[in-house]
């Protein structure tokens, strides 16, 4: 049987129930309008948002349907744009009732308000020009804003934690919607040159542009397939590490969240972290997995995994600012790291934020050695080696997004034999003092 959707708090039903008596008010304000229009919209408005385009950034998606409803805000007046957004009643999309109830009802409101931004900046009975394409574009903005806004509303209710992820995705989600928006205005003009037809003129380029967008996502879902594998591959030759990669990617987008850097350069860390380690790939098995400390030959060989990284993946472009975390994430602020023994700010960015989330890990994770240690301990170590080891900056970033998110730590492996020799230290450690 399949499983119900979560049912909504009541603060999130009043506030769904509430835009829909909103919207309801605002359709019942629509005067005489041309049905045959109408009708043409509301087709186009629901095989547009049958296909939602994909945007380069995590559950972002960018229902074409605007175009529909803001064509219909010239068209048909805020009422008629009221009355195609409620289109989204019948969507497609496999979505549960409240949900659809409430796209419907926002994009309604959303309607309304740009009709009455295009329509109190439009000159009375002027004809459809380019002194109209100002009036939209601020229509269009409205437009966007108000339906940010409501949404932004219902996650607050509902899911908090994904308000943050809205928040981080705004930049492509505004680029999207503006964008699609603007097809809105190119059914309105070549309306009165080919009539019904102006729709269907423009569901081509926008099924080109939704193409487009598509084949950058199964790019993005297709490097990511890389990444996989080349981590997996990592730890098979070393058990003891399954999941870092995953928890040092994740500690890193933390950190760079924290730190306020822009969407691109949260993926580029967040591949990073995954691929800090790939260059243990070059590093022989037998030293990997040993179990008692190794000889200075074999922890040099060690030593050497962020240069081999560098020679594996070095010529992927897509990862440009991550190769010097890669390169670079176990140098250390004093100058006593490697494999360049850089000092301060010669340290690149990244690797500055993979260190921290790489050691915080390693404490907190059981290795052939000793046992996991506890948060707290992992978080005291973190401050013992803050401005030695660490970017007190990056430190105090992580430990403010582990307050808020917390960690969960990874489950014991498999213990080691009874006669092997435990190692004192792995490299992913701080150094004792």
């Amino acid at each position: 049987m399949a499983d119900r959707p979560p049912k909504l708090p009541l603060e999130a039903r009043v506030y769904v129930a509430g835009t829909v008596v909103l919207a309801c008010a605002v359709i019942a304000t629509a005067g005489p309008i041309d049905w045959d229009v109408y009708a043409m919209l509301a087709v186009l408005f629901l095989i547009c948002d049958a296909m939602p385009a994909r945007l380069g950034v995590d559950r972002a998606k960018v229902s074409m349907s605007y175009a529909a409803t803001l064509a219909a805000v010239v068209l048909l007046g805020p009422g008629g744009a009221a009355l195609v957004a409620v289109s989204a009643v019948a969507s497609p999309q496999p979505v549960p009732p409240v949900k659809r109830l409430f796209n419907a009802a926002q994009f309604a409101v959303c309607g309304w308000t740009a009709g009455l931004v295009f329509e109190a900046l439009t000159p009375s009975g002027e004809d459809f020009g380019a002194g109209q394409i100002l009036p939209f574009a601020v229509a269009l903005g409205v437009f966007v804003v108000v339906n940010l806004t409501l949404i932004t509303g219902v996650l607050l209710l509902t899911e908090p934690a994904a308000v943050r992820d809205l928040l981080r995705e705004i930049g492509a989600l505004c680029a999207g919607c503006l964008g699609f928006g603007w097809f809105g205005l190119l059914i309105a003009a070549s309306w009165d040159v080919i009539g019904l037809a102006a729709p269907v003129l423009v569901l081509l380029p926008l099924f080109i542009a939704t193409w487009a967008m598509a084949q950058v996502a199964e790019q993005k879902a297709a490097q990511e397939a890389t990444l996989a594998v080349l981590c997996q591959a990592v730890e098979t030759k070393d058990p003891y590490t399954r999941g870092h990669s995953e928890r040092v990617s994740r500690g890193s987008v933390m950190i760079a969240e924290e730190l306020g850097l822009s969407a691109s350069r949260v993926e580029a860390i967040r591949f990073a972290g995954m691929l800090h380690d790939v260059g243990k790939l070059g590093v022989s098995t037998k030293v990997l997995q040993k179990d008692g400390k190794p000889t200075d030959r074999e922890f040099a060989e060690i030593q050497l995994h962020p240069m081999r990284g560098l020679e594996i993946v070095g010529r992927i472009d897509f990862l440009d600012e991550a190769l010097g975390g890669i390169m670079h994430h176990h140098e250390r602020l004093d100058g006593q790291g490697y494999p360049l023994g850089l000092v301060g700010s010669e340290i690149p960015e990244f690797a500055r934020i993979i260190g921290v989330a790489d050691t915080f890990d390693a404490i907190t994770s059981t290795r052939s050695y000793r046992k996991a240690r506890t948060v707290e301990e992992g978080i005291a170590e973190l401050r013992r080696c803050s401005g030695s080891e660490f970017d007190p900056a990056m430190v105090a970033a992580f430990l403010r997004s582990l307050a808020l998110k917390g960690w969960e730590q990874p489950a014991d492996p498999p213990a080691p034999s009874p006669s092997a020799v435990p190692a004192p230290r792995d490299h992913d450690d701080p150094e004792p003092r």
